[in-house]
């Protein structure tokens, strides 16, 4: 089901915790996450950050790193601080060893780096004489070196790295003025090694996205570092105007002999397809890639690649998610190459005699074994190499189509984390979706029968290992991966909610074990049968039955709350008069406006009093999730007992030049609806509970002069599942004879 939650809800339930450490800091980013340590290493401004995987808040190890006040100055002078640029933006974060990490930031458009010791060092205390053991998290004086080729100079150019066997590997941008992009490669004992400059057959302005050493055999020199990108067409007023790439390097690549010196000889790039195919045969391309997520299989060469990709026109703004699996990105890096003769050619396959070793192939591997270098090549290699980059097929997902897909919506997809999860009738891939308006979406892919998928968006929250971590420009979240309770303790709505991190355990919704008794558990992610699943148990269904008591006077506007618990259900609300037995479907129609959060109710008339019911249906499953007594009185009777205190009376109700149509209604709850809105309802809540209220509050004066209760408790839901309908008959006796009597 879908939910919309604050973070103030969400850490009401203990399944949010977001870093609150007051810094004078912004952007962060997780850069590093340490499973040995149990630490998470967080790069922003000025500092580097490692947190408690276990609880960001326990004890965070904080080093500050400010550039020096000079070199601030200089960036200030050359124009580049319009944005808070000329700062020390951390961009990188690799381990090292078992004890260091390598760190580098933009140095206010001077790029740095150095080490940062983070290992633990054991104490003996003088007076009790035990072994205590301290975190070090502290930079390593003297050792700075140039970020030039590993870190980019502008805070606002992404970057990747892979710092494998002593070697760092960058997609990045290695200038002052972000003009000319590289995949570089420093540190260690190889020779330094780059892309062609400024050649925009290989690179054309990217945006790197993910950088991932992916084995292709058990040879380690056939080992390949992919990289993932988004770059500009290379044809003017090409459609679309951006396209997505897969490139790989092989990691022992020392360049040409003669031509690519100290440049990538293997460097080969293909183009990743995510497009919905239409019934005229044309594709709708989501052709911007934002995001990658490499999930590991048992076997090591062959991970399943997620995407995230958006739409970079204008005609409308939607996202999708595409899978792809190494065995067809082989397949295209192994097929032709792409080639045209001039300008005004078209590109085709390449269909000329293919030179030996076949271009890309890594020396001393599987299909080279005598070739120990690619400086042994031929330079027919390397001069094919060179004019020939790009494969001419592209790389298209499982099924040729996208896993998901979201359009004509007012938000967009930017990341993504997998998480596969064991359930009672399978595993699950549970995708975590980072949408641009703050909200995390929890989506779980079933497959059916027809061969055709089924998509259930489980939840989605909002933020501000069982664990996930978001982080942001304003901080670092840490989020729970389930949160079984908020289903209820019915198990119709465990098992509606299709959630394979939960189970109904014969009590309530909890977290799903696979060594849980089987003769209580009930889940059925698949199909999400309650009716199948929870035989004998479905007469608890309405356990969670909000019955309630809400009061409104004539003339006035009230709202009755309803919120369905799932995106795939359909809600109904019903009306039963008093002195009827009849119930009448009520819809949005003249002065009542149906909402996703409830019904509204213009200009009150005592007519409108009764017992409204708000039903659910799903799966041919149907419940109560509401049911509320609308008590309507008469302005008269309220202005007579403001009399009576001492109080004003109510000024007549006077007809408004402007009367909102139905449609600005609905517009005024999305506002009303909003987690700023939730935060000033939690203000007034602790106002009134702390107060007793103003003299001249005119509710609280009606409730001091008869004897009503206090509004508040007038509104606390009644829970009478434990009554007997004789105790109940009492209850509704009881509330018609004070209704009267005022």
């Amino acid at each position: 089901c879908v939910l919309a939650s604050s973070i103030t809800g969400l850490r009401s339930t203990g399944t949010a915790h977001h870093f609150s450490f007051l810094l004078n800091s912004t952007d962060y980013r997780i850069l590093r996450m340490d499973e040995d340590h149990d630490r998470m290493y967080v790069g922003s401004k000025d500092y580097i950050l490692s947190l408690d995987l276990h609880d960001i808040n326990k004890e965070p190890l904080i080093i500050h790193w400010p550039v020096a006040p000079q070199r601030k100055t200089e960036c200030v002078l050359s124009g580049k601080d319009t944005n808070g640029e000329c700062g020390n933006f951390i961009r990188l974060i690799e381990p090292w060893n078992r004890t260091h990490l390598y760190v580098c930031g933009t140095g206010a458009y001077n790029p740095v780096c150095t080490y940062v010791d983070r290992g633990r060092r054991s104490q003996v205390t003088r007076d009790e004489m035990y072994l205590t053991m301290e975190y070090i998290f502290r930079l390593e004086p003297g050792k700075v070196d140039s970020g030039k080729g590993k870190c980019p100079y502008d805070p606002k150019l992404n970057s990747v790295s892979a710092l494998i066997n002593g070697e760092l590997y960058a997609g990045v941008y290695i200038d002052f003025m972000g003009t000319d992009a590289s995949i570089f490669r420093t540190l260690g004992k190889q020779t330094a090694m780059r892309t062609d400059q400024y050649n925009s057959k290989w690179l054309n302005d990217p945006t790197f996205i993910k950088a991932h050493l992916i084995p292709d055999s058990a040879e380690k020199n056939d080992d390949k570092l992919y990289f993932f990108f988004r770059e500009k067409a290379s044809e003017m007023g090409q459609s679309p105007m951006a396209q997505s790439r897969i490139g790989r390097i092989c990691l022992n690549d020392d360049g040409g002999h003669c031509c690519l010196v100290n440049k990538w000889s293997t460097f080969l790039k293909a183009r990743l397809i995510c497009s919905v195919p239409g019934v005229d045969g044309i594709e709708t391309h989501f052709d911007e890639l934002r995001d990658v997520f490499i999930q590991p299989t048992q076997d090591t060469k062959n991970p399943v690649i997620y995407g995230v990709f958006s739409v970079s026109g204008s005609v409308f703004k939607g996202s999708a998610v595409c899978v792809y699996s190494m065995a067809d990105i082989r397949q295209v890096f192994n097929g032709p190459y792409a080639h045209k003769e001039g300008p005004n050619y078209q590109w085709v396959a390449y269909t000329g005699k293919i030179p030996y070793p076949r271009p890309g192939t890594c020396p001393g591997g599987t299909f080279t074994p005598n070739m120990k270098s690619t400086k042994d090549y031929p330079d027919e290699v390397i001069n094919f190499m060179r004019n020939h980059p790009t494969m001419y097929h592209a790389v298209y997902p499982i099924h040729k189509r996208p896993l998901v897909v979201r359009n004509n919506v007012d938000y967009e997809f930017t990341t993504i984390t997998v998480d596969q999860v064991a359930a009672a009738d399978g595993s699950y891939e549970v995708l975590f979706l980072g949408t641009d308006r703050g909200t995390v979406q929890k989506v779980i892919v079933l497959p059916r029968d027809d061969l055709q998928t089924e998509e259930l968006v489980l939840e989605e929250v909002e933020v501000f290992r069982q664990q996930l971590y978001v982080g942001s420009v304003l901080g670092v979240t840490h989020l729970a991966l389930h949160r079984c309770d908020v289903y209820g303790e019915a198990c119709a709505d465990c098992c509606l909610a299709r959630d394979p991190y939960c189970a109904w355990d014969g009590k309530s919704c909890t977290r799903y074990s696979a060594s849980q008794k089987r003769r209580s558990r009930r889940q059925d992610v698949k199909y999400g049968n309650p009716i199948r699943q929870c035989r004998g148990y479905n007469s608890n269904a309405n356990k969670n039955t909000l019955e309630m008591v809400q009061y409104g006077v004539e003339g006035s506007t009230t709202f009755l709350e309803c919120q369905a618990r799932s995106p795939h259900v359909s809600l109904k609300w019903h009306l039963q008069r008093e002195n009827s037995d009849r119930r009448k479907e009520i819809r949005s129609e003249g002065r009542t406006v149906k909402t996703e959060q409830g019904l509204l109710l213009r200009s009150l008339q005592s007519s409108d009093s009764g017992v409204y019911q708000c039903t659910s249906t799903e799966k041919n499953f149907k419940h109560t999730l509401v049911k509320l007594q609308l008590v309507v009185l008469s302005s008269r009777t309220v202005n007579s007992v403001l009399v009576e205190t001492g109080n004003p009376a109510l000024p007549p109700l006077q007809s408004s030049a402007w009367t909102p149509s139905a449609g600005q209604y609905k517009d005024l709850l999305t506002i009303l609806s909003q987690p700023e809105m939730g935060l000033i309802n939690q203000y007034c809540q602790d106002y009134w509970q702390l107060g007793e209220g103003s003299p001249g509050d005119p509710i609280l004066a009606i409730s001091k002069a008869r004897g009503i209760k206090e509004l508040k408790e007038q509104k606390k839901p009644r829970n009478r599942r434990h009554h007997n309908d004789e105790d109940k008959h009492e209850d509704d006796k009881d509330e018609h004879s004070n209704l009267a009597e005022t």
